[in-house]
Protein backbone atom coordinates (compact mmCIF):
# COMPACT_ATOMS: atom_id res chain seq x y z
CA UNK A 1 0.00 0.00 0.00
CA UNK A 2 3.56 2.25 -0.51
CA UNK A 3 1.69 5.79 -1.61
CA UNK A 4 -1.88 5.55 -0.61
CA UNK A 5 -2.89 8.39 2.09
CA UNK A 6 -6.33 9.28 3.96
CA UNK A 7 -7.51 12.56 4.28
CA UNK A 8 -5.18 14.30 7.06
CA UNK A 9 -2.48 12.27 6.10
CA UNK A 10 -1.91 8.83 7.40
CA UNK A 11 -0.98 5.46 5.62
CA UNK A 12 -2.98 3.24 3.69
CA UNK A 13 -1.98 -0.52 6.11
CA UNK A 14 -1.89 -3.98 4.47
CA UNK A 15 -3.33 -6.05 7.69
CA UNK A 16 -2.58 -9.42 8.18
CA UNK A 17 -3.01 -11.91 11.09
CA UNK A 18 -0.21 -11.02 13.72
CA UNK A 19 -0.75 -14.07 15.90
CA UNK A 20 0.48 -16.42 13.17
CA UNK A 21 0.43 -19.63 15.75
CA UNK A 22 -1.31 -22.62 14.40
CA UNK A 23 -4.97 -22.26 14.77
CA UNK A 24 -8.35 -24.16 14.89
CA UNK A 25 -10.30 -22.25 12.26
CA UNK A 26 -10.12 -19.77 9.26
CA UNK A 27 -11.96 -17.20 8.62
CA UNK A 28 -12.02 -15.36 5.37
CA UNK A 29 -13.83 -11.92 4.97
CA UNK A 30 -14.17 -9.61 2.51
CA UNK A 31 -12.68 -6.14 3.23
CA UNK A 32 -10.86 -4.54 5.94
CA UNK A 33 -12.26 -1.38 6.88
CA UNK A 34 -10.90 1.96 9.02
CA UNK A 35 -11.43 4.55 11.50
CA UNK A 36 -13.84 7.14 11.12
CA UNK A 37 -14.03 10.41 12.68
CA UNK A 38 -16.28 13.30 12.70
CA UNK A 39 -14.63 16.27 11.19
CA UNK A 40 -16.01 19.17 12.47
CA UNK A 41 -15.38 22.49 10.73
CA UNK A 42 -13.72 25.95 12.70
CA UNK A 43 -17.33 27.17 12.87
CA UNK A 44 -18.20 24.18 15.08
CA UNK A 45 -20.52 23.06 11.94
CA UNK A 46 -20.01 19.22 11.54
CA UNK A 47 -18.49 18.86 7.64
CA UNK A 48 -18.18 14.70 7.47
CA UNK A 49 -20.47 12.82 9.68
CA UNK A 50 -17.88 9.66 8.87
CA UNK A 51 -14.99 10.28 7.29
CA UNK A 52 -11.96 7.25 7.45
CA UNK A 53 -9.33 8.82 7.95
CA UNK A 54 -6.84 5.55 9.25
CA UNK A 55 -6.74 2.00 9.07
CA UNK A 56 -8.14 -0.41 11.16
CA UNK A 57 -5.13 -1.08 14.24
CA UNK A 58 -5.93 -4.49 13.48
CA UNK A 59 -7.75 -7.19 11.37
CA UNK A 60 -11.40 -7.28 12.28
CA UNK A 61 -11.12 -4.59 14.97
CA UNK A 62 -13.76 -4.14 17.53
CA UNK A 63 -13.58 -0.83 17.90
CA UNK A 64 -11.27 -0.38 20.28
CA UNK A 65 -9.10 3.03 20.65
CA UNK A 66 -10.72 4.83 18.26
CA UNK A 67 -10.37 8.12 20.12
CA UNK A 68 -6.41 7.98 20.41
CA UNK A 69 -6.19 7.00 17.01
CA UNK A 70 -8.27 10.30 15.71
CA UNK A 71 -6.22 11.94 18.02
CA UNK A 72 -2.77 11.42 17.12
CA UNK A 73 -3.97 12.78 13.13
CA UNK A 74 -3.31 16.78 13.79
CA UNK A 75 -4.98 19.37 11.47
CA UNK A 76 -3.97 22.14 10.44
CA UNK A 77 -4.63 25.32 12.32
CA UNK A 78 -8.53 26.44 11.06
CA UNK A 79 -9.01 23.75 8.94
CA UNK A 80 -11.05 21.98 12.13
CA UNK A 81 -10.84 19.17 14.34
CA UNK A 82 -11.73 15.53 14.51
CA UNK A 83 -13.78 13.52 16.58
CA UNK A 84 -15.12 9.77 16.72
CA UNK A 85 -17.57 9.16 14.88
CA UNK A 86 -20.42 7.60 16.61
CA UNK A 87 -19.63 4.41 18.08
CA UNK A 88 -21.34 2.29 16.24
CA UNK A 89 -19.27 3.10 12.93
CA UNK A 90 -16.21 1.73 14.15
CA UNK A 91 -15.80 -1.89 14.44
CA UNK A 92 -19.01 -3.29 13.54
CA UNK A 93 -17.92 -6.07 11.93
CA UNK A 94 -15.35 -7.28 14.22
CA UNK A 95 -18.19 -7.05 16.83
CA UNK A 96 -20.21 -9.01 15.39
CA UNK A 97 -17.68 -11.53 14.41
CA UNK A 98 -17.25 -12.28 17.79
CA UNK A 99 -20.73 -11.84 18.86
CA UNK A 100 -22.70 -13.82 15.99
CA UNK A 101 -20.00 -16.25 15.00
CA UNK A 102 -17.68 -16.80 17.50
CA UNK A 103 -19.68 -17.17 20.10
CA UNK A 104 -22.08 -19.83 18.70
CA UNK A 105 -19.08 -21.84 17.87
CA UNK A 106 -17.25 -21.38 21.01
CA UNK A 107 -14.28 -20.13 19.46
CA UNK A 108 -11.97 -16.90 20.62
CA UNK A 109 -9.53 -14.98 18.74
CA UNK A 110 -7.42 -16.79 20.18
CA UNK A 111 -8.43 -20.19 17.83
CA UNK A 112 -8.85 -18.30 14.74
CA UNK A 113 -6.67 -17.19 11.94
CA UNK A 114 -8.38 -14.06 9.92
CA UNK A 115 -8.39 -12.94 6.51
CA UNK A 116 -10.10 -10.62 4.17
CA UNK A 117 -10.61 -10.88 0.32
CA UNK A 118 -9.28 -7.33 0.32
CA UNK A 119 -6.97 -6.95 2.98
CA UNK A 120 -6.86 -2.74 3.31
CA UNK A 121 -9.77 -0.31 3.04
CA UNK A 122 -10.89 1.03 -0.53
CA UNK A 123 -12.30 3.97 -1.46
CA UNK A 124 -16.45 3.62 -1.50
CA UNK A 125 -18.37 6.18 -3.62
CA UNK A 126 -20.02 7.90 -0.32
CA UNK A 127 -16.34 8.66 0.87
CA UNK A 128 -15.25 9.97 -2.15
CA UNK A 129 -18.21 12.20 -2.77
CA UNK A 130 -17.88 13.68 0.94
CA UNK A 131 -13.89 13.92 0.03
CA UNK A 132 -15.25 15.90 -3.32
CA UNK A 133 -16.70 17.66 -2.02
CA UNK A 134 -15.59 19.12 1.92
CA UNK A 135 -11.49 18.14 1.73
CA UNK A 136 -10.59 19.17 -1.80
CA UNK A 137 -11.84 22.83 -2.20
CA UNK A 138 -9.29 23.28 1.37
CA UNK A 139 -6.80 21.49 -0.05
CA UNK A 140 -4.76 24.66 -1.26
CA UNK A 141 -5.36 26.73 1.78
CA UNK A 142 -4.93 24.55 4.21
CA UNK A 143 -1.95 22.87 2.81
CA UNK A 144 -3.76 19.43 3.29
CA UNK A 145 -2.03 16.55 2.07
CA UNK A 146 -3.77 14.80 -1.49
CA UNK A 147 -5.72 11.80 -1.02
CA UNK A 148 -4.94 8.50 -2.36
CA UNK A 149 -7.18 5.82 -1.40
CA UNK A 150 -6.78 2.65 -3.80
CA UNK A 151 -10.32 2.13 -5.52
CA UNK A 152 -12.14 -1.38 -4.58
CA UNK A 153 -10.16 -3.78 -6.85
CA UNK A 154 -11.16 -5.01 -10.23
CA UNK A 155 -11.73 -7.91 -10.16
CA UNK A 156 -11.80 -7.86 -6.68
CA UNK A 157 -9.46 -10.79 -6.08
CA UNK A 158 -6.52 -12.14 -8.67
CA UNK A 159 -4.49 -15.24 -8.94
CA UNK A 160 -1.50 -13.35 -6.90
CA UNK A 161 -3.67 -12.71 -4.28
CA UNK A 162 -5.80 -15.84 -4.25
CA UNK A 163 -2.43 -17.68 -3.83
CA UNK A 164 -1.42 -15.20 -1.01
CA UNK A 165 -4.90 -16.51 1.25
CA UNK A 166 -4.23 -19.83 0.03
CA UNK A 167 -0.55 -19.60 1.88
CA UNK A 168 -1.89 -18.18 4.25
CA UNK A 169 -4.06 -21.01 5.25
CA UNK A 170 -1.97 -23.75 4.83
CA UNK A 171 0.23 -21.54 7.07
CA UNK A 172 -2.74 -21.28 9.89
CA UNK A 173 -2.99 -25.52 10.09
CA UNK A 174 -6.77 -24.89 10.52
CA UNK A 175 -9.17 -27.70 9.52
CA UNK A 176 -12.23 -25.55 9.24
CA UNK A 177 -12.36 -22.71 6.30
CA UNK A 178 -15.35 -20.61 7.27
CA UNK A 179 -16.33 -18.03 5.16
CA UNK A 180 -18.50 -15.03 5.51
CA UNK A 181 -20.78 -14.16 2.37
CA UNK A 182 -20.69 -14.18 -0.98
CA UNK A 183 -17.41 -12.62 -1.89
CA UNK A 184 -15.55 -15.48 -0.44
CA UNK A 185 -17.37 -17.83 -2.11
CA UNK A 186 -17.11 -16.56 -5.44
CA UNK A 187 -13.50 -14.88 -5.09
CA UNK A 188 -11.36 -18.13 -3.44
CA UNK A 189 -13.68 -21.23 -3.04
CA UNK A 190 -15.22 -21.68 -6.16
CA UNK A 191 -11.42 -21.99 -7.93
CA UNK A 192 -11.11 -25.08 -5.97
CA UNK A 193 -14.15 -26.63 -6.06
CA UNK A 194 -16.58 -25.59 -8.90
CA UNK A 195 -20.05 -26.91 -6.96
CA UNK A 196 -20.32 -23.33 -5.70
CA UNK A 197 -20.38 -19.82 -6.69
CA UNK A 198 -22.51 -18.20 -3.72
CA UNK A 199 -23.61 -18.15 -0.56
CA UNK A 200 -27.14 -19.99 -1.82
CA UNK A 201 -25.58 -22.53 -3.60
CA UNK A 202 -25.26 -24.24 0.10
CA UNK A 203 -29.14 -23.83 0.36
CA UNK A 204 -31.12 -21.45 2.13
CA UNK A 205 -33.05 -23.26 4.68
CA UNK A 206 -32.44 -23.35 8.01
CA UNK A 207 -31.53 -27.12 7.50
CA UNK A 208 -28.72 -26.24 5.23
CA UNK A 209 -27.69 -22.65 6.22
CA UNK A 210 -24.71 -23.17 8.75
CA UNK A 211 -23.54 -26.78 7.64
CA UNK A 212 -20.17 -28.30 7.04
CA UNK A 213 -18.97 -29.29 3.75
CA UNK A 214 -15.61 -31.39 2.85
CA UNK A 215 -13.84 -29.90 0.12
CA UNK A 216 -10.31 -30.62 -0.79
CA UNK A 217 -7.76 -27.58 -1.77
CA UNK A 218 -4.43 -28.44 -2.75
CA UNK A 219 -4.42 -32.12 -1.66
CA UNK A 220 -6.15 -31.18 1.75
CA UNK A 221 -9.37 -31.46 2.91
CA UNK A 222 -11.00 -28.78 5.05
CA UNK A 223 -14.58 -28.75 6.27
CA UNK A 224 -16.23 -25.51 4.64
CA UNK A 225 -18.46 -23.72 6.53
CA UNK A 226 -20.16 -20.90 4.42
CA UNK A 227 -22.26 -18.24 6.67
CA UNK A 228 -23.53 -14.88 5.82
CA UNK A 229 -21.26 -11.52 6.20
CA UNK A 230 -21.29 -9.79 9.17
CA UNK A 231 -23.88 -7.21 7.69
CA UNK A 232 -26.38 -9.84 7.26
CA UNK A 233 -25.87 -11.31 10.95
CA UNK A 234 -25.84 -8.18 12.84
CA UNK A 235 -28.19 -5.83 10.11
CA UNK A 236 -25.43 -3.63 9.41
CA UNK A 237 -26.61 -1.19 7.06
CA UNK A 238 -28.44 -2.63 3.80
CA UNK A 239 -29.11 -6.30 4.41
CA UNK A 240 -31.27 -9.53 4.26
CA UNK A 241 -34.12 -10.15 6.23
CA UNK A 242 -33.77 -13.65 4.91
CA UNK A 243 -30.51 -14.23 5.61
CA UNK A 244 -30.26 -12.37 9.00
CA UNK A 245 -33.12 -14.89 10.11
CA UNK A 246 -31.26 -18.00 8.74
CA UNK A 247 -28.23 -16.66 10.71
CA UNK A 248 -29.90 -15.95 13.97
CA UNK A 249 -31.63 -19.32 14.29
CA UNK A 250 -28.28 -21.01 13.55
CA UNK A 251 -26.83 -19.04 16.31
CA UNK A 252 -29.60 -20.27 18.64
CA UNK A 253 -28.26 -24.15 17.94
CA UNK A 254 -25.49 -23.05 19.34
CA UNK A 255 -23.56 -23.15 15.76
CA UNK A 256 -25.19 -26.39 14.62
Amino acid sequence: MTGYRFPFGQPVRTLVQQDRTPKLVFILGVYASAVHARWVGANGKTKITALAVASEPYIFWQGDGAGSIIADIKLPTGSGKLVPAVAHLNGPSGRSLDECFLTPLELTRRDVWLSDIVPHSCLNPKQDQAIQREYMPLMAEYDLPEVSLPPVPNPLCDDDRRREILAELQESQADVLVLLGDEPIRWFLRYYDHRWSCLSDFGTTPETYGVYHPVTIEGRTYQVLPLVHPRQASQLGTHSAQWHALHRAWMTKGGQ
